[in-house]
């Protein structure tokens, strides 16, 4: 009948708990912003669904996917209102596949996709015809918005235009999922150290797609995890080390913005829940940064130089509550090392930014306390504790690029310094003696005796629990030799070298 206007209700094919739907026929794409602090503004007739859009290279298929599957979106507004959003891109890219379309290419793990024309790399999958991407693209009318009030004037403009025809049908295109292979480990409580951020963050990402298990997430997906993963890094400098190339998920300039929404108090900006920084310098009416400088300047040795971020408010939001929860800071033999707790850790495309943020926070504390004060501090190391430490699904092919390429490396440039000290393996009086000595100075601290490897090295299992792997294995090794020696009776072994069987 002319003049009835039909109604039509969003129906995404992906990630629908992530999305806010209506029954207009506007697409809202708010990046970094709260999709609340925009759907608030808005009837729900008005638009046809808001969601935010953080990565140009994951995002942006799945949210294409959705559009071809509900022709009755006619408009796109995309709103770039945030620092977030101008470093990471994905809005713009977005806005690029509509000005300038796309192109057969690769993406960074080698996988044949459709590349978008853009400065910011951008991708779609390949399994998505060309033909319904060309068809998508003219189809829907898109614009910027720079603030909040400037996107939702643009969709109410849209929602008063009379009912526009849906461009087609809906389509669907098949999706290729991957599948990781999980090896069996421990499930509670693994350590990992590295000399820089950079380094340690290939060793976490190995050892998550390793062994973590495959759970669901509250996001419409699935995470690899692994609990309270304890990273340690002991000598990132002060500048921070990027690798050539750089393999990490961010850049100089991100970690430059990154790390004053941890350092400073950022002002009130709508759409933006909280900063770190703020959470830290305002939110319960304390600097807790000064508070910390403060209490280590009066009390050096303090066990309570301590920062909060969970709010109990926290347990009622449902949106973003900080993952980011405790820090604690201490200075032992005139080191400051710096400890932070996350509830729940994005390890792929986090952990990185994070680390480099709370470093900058470790330096920034100890060049206050230096300033103020006689104590003149070494950089101790920065230790996170991530009790859901997790990569996301979209991440999955990612993280094994990185572990193929980066992996290989970081174990070639292992050293093996081990807290529990170094062995040194003879063959006296006719049994394998074991002398345990303290790294740094050598001083024996303990000495083990027997005739069999097994004995022995039950022996120091037992006293040593803390014993690195790989310096197990190599003492087996070793104490497998010297059994062998002292069973042939001939005086062949020496440690680190090889020896022939065949000596009469």
């Amino acid at each position: 009948m002319a003049g009835t206007t039909q109604i039509h209700q969003y129906k995404p094919l992906y990630k629908p708990n992530q999305l806010l739907y209506g029954t207009g026929q506007t697409a809202v794409v708010t990046g970094w912003t709260l999709k609340q602090a925009i759907a608030k503004k808005l009837d729900s007739h008005e638009y046809a669904v808001i969601g935010q859009l953080y990565s140009p290279t994951r995002g942006i298929s799945f949210l294409i996917r959705n559009l071809l599957a509900n022709p009755h979106v006619r408009f796109l507004v995309v709103l770039n209102a945030t620092k977030e959003d101008k470093n990471a891109g994905a809005g713009t890219c977005l806005l690029d596949f509509f000005r300038y379309g796309f192109e057969k290419g690769y993406s960074d793990t080698g996988r044949e996709t459709w590349v978008i024309r853009s400065k910011i790399t951008g991708y779609i999958d390949i399994e998505v015809a060309a033909e319904a991407l060309e068809k998508l693209r003219q189809a829907i009318a898109y614009q910027e918005a720079s603030s909040i009030n400037e996107a939702v004037s643009y969709v109410q403009a849209h929602a008063s235009r009379n009912n526009v025809l849906p461009w087609g049908v809906p389509l669907e295109f098949p999706i290729t999922e991957v599948e990781p292979t999980v090896l069996p480990g421990v499930r509670y409580g693994h350590r990992i150290e590295g000399k820089t951020i950079a380094e340690t963050w290939v060793k976490i990402i190995h050892r998550i797609k390793t062994t973590g298990t495959i759970r669901p997430t509250g996001y419409d997906g699935q995470w690899q995890e692994l609990i309270d993963l304890i990273a340690i890094v002991t000598d990132e400098p002060e500048d921070f080390y990027f690798p050539e190339p750089n393999y990490l998920p961010c850049s100089k300039n991100f970690i430059q913005e990154y790390v004053s929404q941890i350092l400073d108090d950022a002002p009130y900006q709508e759409g933006v829940k909280y900063t770190y920084g703020q959470r830290l310098r305002s939110h319960f009416g304390r600097d807790q940064i000064e508070q910390v400088i403060q209490k280590l300047i009066a009390d050096i040795d303090s066990a309570r130089a301590v920062m909060s971020l969970w709010d109990v408010e926290d347990h009622e939001d449902n949106s973003s509550p900080p993952c980011l929860n405790h820090i604690w800071v201490r200075v032992v033999e005139n080191e400051l090392s710096l400890t932070a707790t996350f509830r729940s850790n994005d390890m792929f495309s986090a952990w990185a930014a994070n680390a480099m943020g709370l470093r900058a926070l470790q330096q920034h504390i100890r060049n206050e306390i230096a300033n103020r004060s006689q104590h003149k501090l070494q950089i101790g190391p920065l230790i996170t504790i991530s009790q859901s430490a997790h990569i996301y699904s979209d991440c999955w092919e990612n993280a094994e690029q990185v572990i193929q390429t980066q992996y290989p490396k970081v174990c070639q440039q292992r050293e093996y310094n081990d807290p529990s000290g170094s062995f040194v393996i003879n063959i006296q009086n006719n049994q394998i003696i074991v002398e345990n000595m303290t790294p740094g100075t050598g001083e024996v601290v303990n000495c083990y005796s027997g005739k069999s490897a097994t004995q022995l090295y039950r022996q120091i299992a037992a006293a040593c629990p803390g014993l690195q792997v790989e310096h197990a294995m190599y003492l087996g090794t070793e104490l497998q030799k010297a059994e062998i020696a002292l069973s042939l009776q001939q005086d062949i072994y020496q440690q680190d070298k090889p020896f022939s069987t065949s000596q009469k």
